[in-house]
């Protein structure tokens, strides 16, 4: 019995053999058939659930394959989240209102996502301007890997003082008198801005678990149904991933997750791995969670920053010496592998061990270089002659400005150069790298992938190096497939395959390129299960419990997901300047609100900036 028939769609497959069809059919969770709407309907039952898409378009269901999601859900609930914010004064704004939400001890979080240069005024907000308008409640502001910004309120909830030293590759910006300003600069370990971030007080278990299904369902709203998760800082295995795994025994993931062990502790990295090779293996746990292998940090001293504000870092002289019998030890025991890569002098030096290695103990599956902005086409070479692939992240749409500005702009112009990969027959992947620096929106990454630019609009690369929209797909969906070794099971509408698929709000494939940002799911399935609905398909959407705490900021602000696509509406109800915004428009001025949170800002002609998006209110 054929358990539901999506009709009536322009269905982009990705299979070569059927690129693009009308209808299909799923059952037990998987695809089983597809072809035109008469051909599926006649596998219709008593019982199938018919679906009528009304030509929309549907794709398959997005995989990310390198995020942070264990991590950023447990938090999710009470960041701040500026994507697509217009402005500084609207980004002020925000921070004002939740400040004023969140009781004591809590923190205001703001959590990467951001660039400057997606605002009108081309300039982050100063210190004092935070200080202005949440003088009471501790503010943390992270901008990339690069800088955090403390108001007083955090700077003495903290306790950093005069007397407060620099840690290792960090920076604390005083004043004349040598008091902290607020300002923590990566110089170039992003150490001194996690550590900072991290003493933050954490949400109790019961609001993680909320958080990570709300953050799961933002995710969905997107289309995405799959993620690889590169693990992180201070994510131990396995008391950091009881959450992820109590959702799985409850039923209540909504996105497929393949995760990475990440090495924590500087000195003892290779006794975290001998530990680990004993307790799981690849593979191990459910069709929704599975251990994928070792990384995305393999040893600190391997800790290539990717701060385009700072000179490139020097690997320590011992990288190789603690890195080798990491490497052989995952070999050894068949794990997978991924390493955090941003500089080709760094990958150069990876390759030699992992070549060393595979010389003794051939490798027997995949492993993974991370990032590769700047990766020579020799060291491609090594990389496909090895078995490897590259997984890569739109960084640059978030840092492409500060790349420029230190490389140049010829340098840029391959950062990473994803054409020449592909033409190598090299596994590409496609990702965000989110939450902490990239936002998790792949629809950023898609529009950067296509069009070369960056969130402020710089145009980085050449037309021969950005992608059709079709490869752009592929990357985001056979291609991250490959990372956790199931390209034989996702990735493509075909039947045999799991039936995790997006209806889009908008057809990706013909709208301006300017318009791929707006784009959002109307519909999402995983494995068949609705679990995303929106729109015209309301009706099917799964309930959520609210989301916790209730000071959240998800309560009030809208979420990148809401700021685009179909969601705009509801973001222009929420988003107000002190007077009404009903129906999308200023009810004191007259003007339209909601296109503020639909369109990119006009970064070209800034001083257009107020008519393009509406309403001088923005300003106050």
């Amino acid at each position: 019995m054929t358990d539901t028939i999506l009709r009536n769609g322009r269905i982009t497959t990705l299979d070569p053999s059927n690129p693009e069809v009308q209808a299909i059919a799923i059952t037990d969770g998987k695809v089983e058939a597809i072809g035109k709407n008469n051909e599926m309907m006649r596998l219709a039952g008593s019982a199938t659930e018919i679906i009528d898409l009304e030509g929309r378009r549907v794709i398959p269901g997005l995989n990310d394959s390198h995020i942070h999601l264990i991590r950023g859900g447990l938090s999710f609930n009470m960041e701040l989240r500026w994507e697509n914010v217009p402005s500084v004064a609207d980004a002020l704004r925000m921070l004002k209102e939740q400040a004023e939400r969140t009781p004591p001890p809590q923190w205001v979080r703001v959590v990467g996502g951001w660039s400057e240069f997606q605002f009108a005024e081309r300039r982050m907000p100063t210190l004092d301007e935070i200080n202005a308008v949440a003088p009471d409640t501790p503010v943390f502001v992270l901008h990339l890997y690069a800088r955090a910004l403390l108001n007083k309120a955090a700077l003495n909830a903290i306790g950093l003082t005069k007397d407060s030293p620099d840690p290792p590759g960090g920076t604390i910006v005083r004043d004349q008198n040598g008091q902290p300003t607020g300002m923590l600069l990566a110089t170039p370990s992003a150490l001194i801005l996690y550590s900072t971030l991290a003493q933050g007080p954490a949400l109790p278990r019961e609001d993680q678990v909320n958080s990570t299904r709300h953050f799961m369902r933002e995710l969905n709203r997107l289309g995405i149904t799959s993620v690889i998760d590169a693990g992180g800082g201070g994510q131990n295995y396995p008391e950091d991933y009881e959450v992820v795994q109590e959702l799985d025994d409850a039923g209540q993931l909504t996105v497929r997750i393949a995760y990475n062990l990440f090495a924590q502790k500087p000195g003892e990295e290779l006794a975290d791995y001998e530990r680990w090779v004993k307790m799981t293996k690849p593979g191990a746990g459910s069709p929704l969670l599975k251990m994928n292998g070792g990384g995305e940090n393999l040893t600190w001293s391997a800790a290539d920053f990717e701060n385009f504000l700072e000179p490139r870092h020097d690997l320590a002289p011992a990288m190789e010496r603690e890195l080798e019998p990491i490497v052989e030890l995952l070999a050894t025991n068949k794990w997978p592998f991924r390493i955090h890569a941003t500089y080709d002098e760094s990958i150069e030096r990876f390759l030699s061990v992992f070549e060393r290695v595979n010389g003794r103990q051939p490798f027997e599956t995949r492993f993974i270089i991370d990032h590769a902005e700047t990766i020579s086409d020799r060291n491609i070479e090594r990389v496909k002659a090895l078995g490897g692939g590259i997984a890569i992240q739109n960084r640059m749409a978030y840092q492409g400005e500060y790349f420029v500005d230190r490389y140049g702009p010829q340098a840029a112009k391959r950062t990473p150069p994803v054409s020449r990969m592909l033409e190598m027959d090299l596994p590409v992947g496609a990702g965000t790298d989110a939450t902490r620096v990239s936002s998790y929106d792949p629809w950023t990454a898609l529009y950067w992938l296509v069009t070369g630019k960056t969130v402020g609009g710089l145009a980085l690369y050449d037309e021969a190096d950005t992608l059709d929209r079709e490869t752009a797909l592929r990357l985001y969906t056979q291609g991250s497939a490959w990372f956790s070794g199931d390209q034989d099971i996702k990735g493509a509408l075909k039947p045999g395959q799991y039936a995790d698929l997006a209806v889009l709000s908008d057809d990706y494939l013909s709208v301006p390129a300017e318009d791929i940002r707006r784009i959002t799911s109307v519909l999402t399935m995983l494995g068949g299960r609705i679990v995303h609905a929106h729109g015209p398909f309301s009706d099917h959407n799964p309930p959520l419990p609210p989301a916790s705490p209730d000071w959240g900021p998800i309560h009030a602000a809208p979420t990148p997901a809401m700021r685009t696509g179909d969601y705009a509406n509801i973001a222009a109800t929420q988003h107000h300047h002190g007077h009404s915004h009903e129906g999308s428009h200023c009810q004191l001025h007259g003007h339209n609100a909601g296109i503020a949170w639909t369109k990119p800002i006009p970064v070209r002609d800034a001083t257009s900036f107020w008519g393009a998006l509406g309403c001088a209110c923005f300003a106050v």
